[in-house]
């Protein structure tokens, strides 16, 4: 039984890994499945088979701008579970921080998101079986410290490790490198924070106090890899 009570209002960092550490995206067009039923997923009513309807009315073509007009078209009277602060996609791994904001709705969330990527997962590449390594992992998130280093870890830090694979352990060797990298990386919401893009996925809630402008926000980050600590970082959110 989880030990973590999810409260509403509340934020957690939401961490899984592949089975047996295997990869769970193999591909660009794995992580962007993802991140669709990140958003379609987000709605308290069910959404089963509205992939696959879309795609089969789009003749296999997807994306978000099809999705979102979709969605809107058939006005379904959407009603997010939860509020996504940032999401990043890793090969074998996914970091999400989100706020809990109806009593159940994160579970609920996360099993629907999970269950209908793995089904597509083993759909096409034929095998069976789990996808990730046991229930997610969560932290979650109750002070100011948590809340100013769990950006930098979930949008910069861990992008910055396919540049730098030894980023969290010595430190950013060059930080130019790091922030570009995660800068042009589509399948995390550094971007987003930039202002260079503006996902349909992501509500900033808090962090709109935090940051009044991309600017700010890339100062931050850069203050962060300025400082070392990226250990600190990690202790922090994974267990």
């Amino acid at each position: 039984m989880r030990k973590t009570k999810f409260e509403v209002g509340k934020i957690y960092h939401i961490f899984n890994r592949g089975v047996d550490k295997r990869n769970i995206f193999n591909n660009d067009s794995d992580k962007w499945r993802f991140l669709q039923g990140l958003f379609l997923f987000n709605d308290k009513h069910s959404t089963n088979g509205i992939l696959q309807r879309i795609e089969r009315d789009h003749k296999g073509k997807l994306n978000f701008n099809i999705l979102k007009k979709f969605i809107d078209n058939h006005n379904e009277g959407r009603e997010p579970l939860v509020r996504i602060l940032a999401d990043c996609l890793m090969p074998n791994h996914y970091h999400l921080l989100i706020e809990e904001i109806v009593e159940g709705g994160l579970s609920r969330f996360i099993q629907k998101v999970g269950t209908g990527y793995t089904g597509f997962f083993n759909k096409k590449y034929n095998r069976s079986g789990v996808l990730f390594q046991g229930p997610f992992k969560v932290v979650e998130i109750n002070n100011d410290i948590q809340l100013q280093y769990i950006l930098a870890y979930i949008n910069v830090i861990n992008p910055g490790q396919l540049a730098q694979p030894d980023l969290k352990e010595t430190g950013p060797k060059d930080i130019d490198k790091i922030m570009n990298f995660a800068r042009n990386y589509s399948f995390c919401t550094h971007p987003d924070y930039l202002e260079d893009r503006d996902s349909i996925i992501i509500d900033k809630g808090i962090y709109e106090n935090i940051f009044k402008t991309g600017k700010e926000y890339e100062k931050y980050m850069k203050e962060i890899l300025l400082s070392k600590q990226c250990n600190l970082a990690n202790t922090l959110f994974l267990e």
